[in-house]
């Protein structure tokens, strides 16, 4: 076999691509921020750890903590951090809990996070999602239209607080 296609390095990865940045704006929550900065901190310990093994054959868990690290420090870098402590309870904003009834009476409550805090299993959504769209800037009293794959719901808004 000829050799002249047989690639031979130093046992050393090229980088993994990046993890995809979003292109919206990047707002965090107090919360959000101190997770995303603990975030940093575990991969940073976590890629220290993995360049101390005595065996460093598999360098892909090195690769994939560095590319981690990358996108942690962007998100970092791009934060725009609001704390919802200091608006007033008027109207949806970013970071409030909402408590919402459905046309059933089935009440739900969801808060409006930043993107690397979302979380549609805790009522966490961020504020491209078509629910937080519907219910920023609503008062209380308010109904909204919740515009969803299934169809549309109508949802009232009970009450804003604070997280």
């Amino acid at each position: 076999m000829s050799r002249a296609f047989v690639k031979e390095g130093d046992g050393a990865l090229d980088p993994l691509p990046d993890l995809p940045v979003s292109s919206h704006p990047n707002h965090v929550t107090p919360a959000g921020l101190a997770a995303l900065q603990s975030r940093l901190l575990e991969t940073q310990s976590r890629l220290a750890a993995l360049k101390a093994r005595p065996d460093r054959l598999d360098k892909l868990p090195e690769a994939a903590a560095e590319r981690d690290i990358r996108y942690l420090e962007a998100r970092l870098r791009s934060a725009i951090p609001i704390d919802p402590a200091t608006l007033p309870l008027t109207e949806v904003a970013f970071g409030m809990i909402v408590t919402v009834a459905d046309e059933h009476g089935t009440e739900d409550r969801f808060q409006i996070t930043g993107e690397d805090e979302a979380d549609a299993t805790q009522g966490r959504i961020t504020p491209q999602s078509p629910l937080a769209r519907a219910l920023m800037g609503a008062e209380p009293g308010d109904v909204v239209r919740w515009r969803k794959p299934s169809g549309s719901v109508d949802l009232e808004i009970l009450h804003i607080a604070h997280p």
